[in-house]
């Protein structure tokens, strides 16, 4: 998974990013973008440690995010301005996660020249409202031009692409971002090829100061059609990439002393699963113990598919048990034997902690 760092200037996107990825970032090398700094972290998951102790695999693979902190501007600019290249970048981000100034330090300059998050944050969402709207003018404008110009076998696909993209299209003019949109599933493929920024899911990261209360997004004032959906979370990028530098023992001595809470990189995993609506089902062998992240009641056929894509074309069914099940029988034999790993066809919805074997035909 994706996970793109936006703001204004000098709200702390590479600060929070080097507590996030404890400063290991490295500039992408055919990545999203040649000014791209992008971070590994693996998605720790205690039930795959607890699997290994049953099945001692020769390794645990765990779920990834990739945190991506682009150098779109120059810090010392007054504006989040998404231009050519830069969009591009977003676009093909998973999500975005949208760091808003909520710290107060004079000898850092804020664009605006004062502290307000929620303005920043409308400021932010507009620019990625106003850049979809770009979009889909050229493309009513184009399909309009098609339309007139084809011919009458040809219109009603052209007709049907023209209508949804007018939608979504009044949709965003009206303030409603495409992730906000009810749409049909036709509707929803048409358009999907546009790549709106709007579709993605967004986290807003509060960077506050070190001993102030944290920020929410119901005390901004905003309207509730400005925040639906959005996830959030509170942090002080400055003393968690102080933290990230020290070991592990060392920084939950700190933790400990100083009143902190959860890490900063422990608050955003959360946070960006529970907006994505993100699971994880597990597979066990002597080989591994992985942890596979999915779509909460993503279809057993399509979660399989997320190991190979063979494993869609020759899906035949999916012997399912339950984590806790399965620590508690001590392994699949004994849940058969009890009754509790079940054979699931392709459309059956995958649960947390769903520890699968998928029999294949390839």
């Amino acid at each position: 998974m994706d996970l793109a760092l936006i703001g204004l200037p000098q709200s702390g996107k590479t600060t929070l990013f080097n507590a996030l990825t404890a400063g290991h970032g490295a500039a992408a090398t055919g990545g999203p973008g040649r000014s791209t700094r992008v971070g590994v972290v693996k998605v720790p998951d205690p039930r795959a440690l607890v699997l290994a102790e049953m099945y001692f695999p020769r390794k645990i693979v765990y779920p990834e995010i990739r945190y991506w902190d682009w150098a779109g501007q120059d810090e010392g600019g007054n504006a989040f301005d998404i231009g050519g290249r830069v969009r591009n970048t977003l676009q093909a981000a998973d999500a975005f996660l949208l760091v808003a100034r909520a710290f107060s330090n004079p000898s850092v300059h804020h664009p605006y020249g004062s502290v307000d998050p929620g303005r920043d944050l409308r400021a932010v969402l507009g620019e990625l409202m106003l850049a979809d709207m770009e979009v889909l003018e050229r493309a009513v404008e184009r399909q309009q031009d098609g339309f007139k110009k084809s011919k009458p076998v040809e219109r009603p696909q052209l007709e049907r692409q023209l209508e949804a993209t007018i939608k979504v299209k009044e949709g965003v003019e009206a303030g409603e971002p495409l992730r906000c949109q009810t749409l049909t599933e036709s509707e929803a493929a048409l358009v999907r090829d546009y790549q709106l920024l709007t579709a993605k899911p967004v986290i807003v990261a509060f960077n506050g100061d070190e001993s102030a209360l944290p920020t929410r997004l119901e005390q901004l004032g905003l309207y509730p059609e400005e925040i639906k959906g959005l996830g959030e979370v509170s942090v002080c990028a400055g003393v968690e990439a102080d933290l990230a530098e020290m070991d592990t023992e060392e920084e939950e001595e700190f933790r400990r002393e100083m009143g902190l809470g959860e890490p900063a990189t422990s608050q955003v995993i959360r946070t960006c699963y529970d907006t994505l609506g993100l699971v994880s089902f597990l597979t066990v062998g002597d080989d591994e113990v992985r942890a596979w992240s999915i779509p909460e009641g993503l279809p057993a056929q399509q979660a399989a598919a997320t190991i190979h894509t063979d494993f869609y074309r020759g899906f035949v069914r999916a012997e399912v048990i339950p984590y806790n099940d399965l620590v508690r029988c001590g392994g699949i034999p004994q849940g058969r034997k009890e009754g509790v790993v079940r054979s699931e066809g392709k459309t059956y919805p995958v649960q947390d902690g769903d520890v699968i074997n998928f029999l294949v035909n390839v």
